[in-house]
């Protein structure tokens, strides 16, 4: 079958590969959609040590069940699946406690185990006991349902924030999960949505998305005009999507007391030290939250969204293009012309 390869650093290749068998207790899905993520992009350019080379790429994929092996319960052929691709151990202290995104033995699809973006995948039998396979209703188009697992963890984001029905929420970002969590955010029912992007191409690249306002920083106060929308108190909640330390530091000057900011991009290494003023967290009593990847639970939520049409796929799966299209993709992203690109293997 064909397969898009990592072997290093600027080293992806589309080659054939040997069909992968199905393991028992394990199921092997004929692959039609593969979104192509910011890991992907940095991976090809900068490399990542967890890559385990050389390794079939691709963690954002859905696809129909073509094997079920021995044992796997509850799976038929024909059936639509995603994935919480982390593929958690199940015993360790946070699988007990359901936190399986943070367990401490994470083995991820296309890191540890060969990932979707090839003609066929298989899941390996720990991914099905653990519950990390989701069926998808019918309906929802492939190239949809391949978003599950980049809006779960916006999903994910939003749940760690306690967002409740009303609520006003910041989104610092407006790159393609910034836009995820804005999606999101409406979907579980935000009031008002305030979006802040440093980047006018980006901001009217979200216009669309049905935010309530839109506001460039480098042109306005973005506090400011945070307090004017929320009657001086400030937001429910401010969404760091932007990997970058000053609007992390800036998104305590964003919420009210007893508000939320949540950490949702990753900082570089080398460079993820912040200087925040722990007298606005005091006496404020703020809450400050990381949130990082996300589980089983988090990507059910999200193939209910998207299945009940509340997430706008069409407008986040910008390029569809066939897996030879991969170097297009990262070409596209680099440019900032894509949100999502998904691949079709076949």
């Amino acid at each position: 079958m064909k397969a898009a390869v990592y072997h290093a650093p600027g080293d992806i290749r589309i080659e054939d590969v040997p069909l992968p068998p199905c393991e028992r207790g394990g199921l092997r899905v004929r692959v039609d959609a593969c979104a192509v993520c910011g890991t992907d992009l940095k991976s090809y350019k900068s490399g990542n040590p967890r890559i385990k080379a050389p390794m079939v790429m691709g963690h954002e994929f859905t696809g129909l069940v073509e094997q079920v092996g021995e044992g796997a319960a509850g799976f038929s052929a024909g059936d639509r699946v995603v994935m919480a691709t982390s593929v958690s151990c199940g015993s360790c202290f946070y699988c007990r406690q359901g936190w399986r995104n943070l367990c401490t033995d994470l083995a991820p699809m296309g890191f540890s185990y060969p990932g979707g973006m090839a003609e066929y995948v298989a899941i390996p039998a720990r991914a099905v006991v653990n519950g990390h396979v989701v069926k998808v209703p019918p309906g929802v188009r492939a190239e949809h349902a391949a978003l599950a697992e980049p809006v779960s963890c916006a999903v994910n984001s939003l749940s760690n924030c306690a967002l409740r029905p009303g609520d006003t929420v910041v989104v610092l970002g407006a790159g393609p999960m910034g836009l995820m969590n804005v999606c999101v955010a409406r979907g579980m029912g935000a009031g008002k949505i305030i979006l802040s992007e440093v980047s006018d191409a980006r901001l009217s690249q979200a216009a669309p998305f049905g935010c309530d306002v839109l506001v460039n920083p480098e042109r306005e106060s973005l506090a400011e005009r945070v307090r004017a929308e929320t009657d001086g108190l400030g937001a429910d909640v401010a969404i760091v999507a932007a990997p970058a330390a000053a609007p992390q530091e800036q998104a305590l000057d964003l919420v009210r007391k007893r508000g939320t900011v949540c950490l949702f991009a990753s900082l570089p290494v080398g460079a993820s030290m912040l200087v925040l003023d722990s007298r606005k967290i005091h006496y404020g009593e703020l809450r400050i939250v990381g949130t990082s990847d996300s589980t089983p639970e988090h990507v059910r939520t999200a193939v209910e969204l998207l299945a009940a049409g509340k997430i706008p796929a069409d407008r986040l799966a910008t390029h569809v293009l066939p897996l030879e299209g991969l170097f297009e993709a990262f070409e596209l992203m680099t440019r900032g012309e894509a949100l999502r690109v998904v691949l079709k293997p076949r």
